[in-house]
């Protein structure tokens, strides 16, 4: 492969980014609710179980268009590396300058995510699971490994998903009498699997036995015991390796070759991340969980962001159709904005709401539940609050647009 160009705004890259963000501030709509509306089995219904499913994480294994918002945010911090090294190196900075740079950011990521998930909590809670310090935890190492070759960056990929799945085989399996009801799962859930898939079991695993031990070095309200998800520090480790494949992906928009010869790299890697992953979950090696971020879930999310990506890059950069992503540019251009501004803005939004207007939202839900005969009329009134909260955040983020304030690490 050539050397690639000097950096440029990629539309397809600042439009994937928007419309993740979105699907993020989207969780204030509520919209698994309204399933709640109708209780019948007709299409509606079904309509609104599939919306439902994709609005909200699945259980343990498998995905949902909810679970692609943290690998999709991890798979473009690798991508926008890649135009970042690049824009660096052309404004003359050094190497130990841009190292440095990685290493402050992670730290930043790592402790606005824990000073994020302390709002509302009467001291600090110290927890490693969340998207942004899992992508701080991992950040620095990302720039190490950013200068490899191309082959050089596949290999490292290979060595932290095999690792981590070595890692996982190679502590020992949960007994059949473990004390599952002890660390908040049922005996009997679905879940539980047999053979070497069951060391990816729900908080009996590596992962939750490492958590046992550091969480618990950290001043904690109570002992930690186990996350009621699931969730795992450790899961940076493939978390990485998310954002190497974002960093392949970056890598391969920036060659100085054809557009069908990247996209047909896209789709070729797309392909083989999947292909990968369904064949060892089929085979029982490695179940695809995203709580965990088993090495398949890392390929097979990785692999639905490469297609993303792919099919964005055909309309947008190809194809010159730009306009109509405008709306999640703005989202995207401020995207540690837009990250804040859902844990901090929506609650003060909606008590100032239900302060001014609830009256009238309320009898405006009720006249629409009566219109359309609709069953639980009560669920319109998140969905409402919402939207007019979604609105509210985008109209912040195009005045930070507007004004040209962005808001970095």
């Amino acid at each position: 492969m050539s050397d690639p160009k000097p950096s440029v705004r990629i539309a397809s890259v600042d439009v994937y980014r928007g419309m993740v963000m979105f699907l993020m501030l989207a969780e204030i709509l509520h919209l698994y609710n309204l399933k709640k509306l109708v209780t019948d089995d007709g299409w509606l219904s079904q309509a609104a179980g599939w919306l439902a499913f994709h609005t909200t994480h699945v259980e343990w294994r498998g995905c949902s268009l909810h679970d692609m918002i943290q690998p999709s945010f991890s798979f473009l911090v690798g991508t926008a590396m890649a135009f970042s090294i690049v824009a660096r190196c052309s404004q003359g900075q050094s190497w130990a300058r841009m190292l440095w740079h990685a290493i402050f950011r992670s730290l930043v990521l790592v402790f606005l995510g824990i000073f994020l998930r302390s709002l509302g909590r009467p001291s600090t809670n110290f927890t490693f699971d969340d998207t942004l310090t899992q992508i701080g935890l991992g950040y620095w190492i990302l720039f190490l490994l950013s200068g490899l070759s191309m082959r050089g960056i596949i290999a490292s990929l290979g060595v932290i998903l095999l690792g981590y799945w070595l890692a996982f085989v190679g502590y020992p399996a949960p007994s059949a009498d473990f004390p599952y009801d002890q660390y908040g799962v049922p005996p009997t859930w679905k879940e539980h699997y047999e053979g070497i898939a069951s060391h990816f079991n729900k908080n009996s695993n590596l992962a939750s036995a490492v958590d046992r031990w550091w969480m618990n070095l950290f001043p904690r309200e109570k002992p930690f015991e186990f996350s009621g998800g699931g969730y795992c520090m450790l899961s940076f480790i493939p978390t990485l390796g998310t954002m190497l494949l974002g960093l392949i992906a970056g890598k391969l928009l920036q060659s100085d070759t054809t557009v069908g010869r990247r996209q047909l790299w896209l789709w070729t890697s797309a392909a083989i991340c999947i292909s990968l992953a369904l064949a060892v979950d089929q085979l029982g090696l490695c179940p695809m969980v995203k709580r965990i971020w088993t090495p398949t879930w890392a390929l097979w999310s990785g692999g639905l962001c490469f297609v993303w990506l792919a099919l964005l890059n055909v309309v947008c950069d190809m194809g010159g159709y730009k306009r109509w992503g405008f709306p999640f540019v703005v989202i995207g251009a401020n995207s540690i904005a837009a990250y804040v501004m859902s844990w901090t803005m929506e609650k003060p939004i909606g008590l100032a709401l239900e302060r001014h207007f609830g009256y009238f939202i309320e009898r405006f839900d009720g006249s629409l539940a009566d219109w359309f005969q609709l069953e639980n009329p009560e669920v319109l009134k998140p969905l409402v609050f919402g939207a007019i909260t979604l609105g509210l955040m985008w109209l912040i983020l195009l005045w930070l647009y507007r004004k040209r304030i962005f808001l970095k690490i």
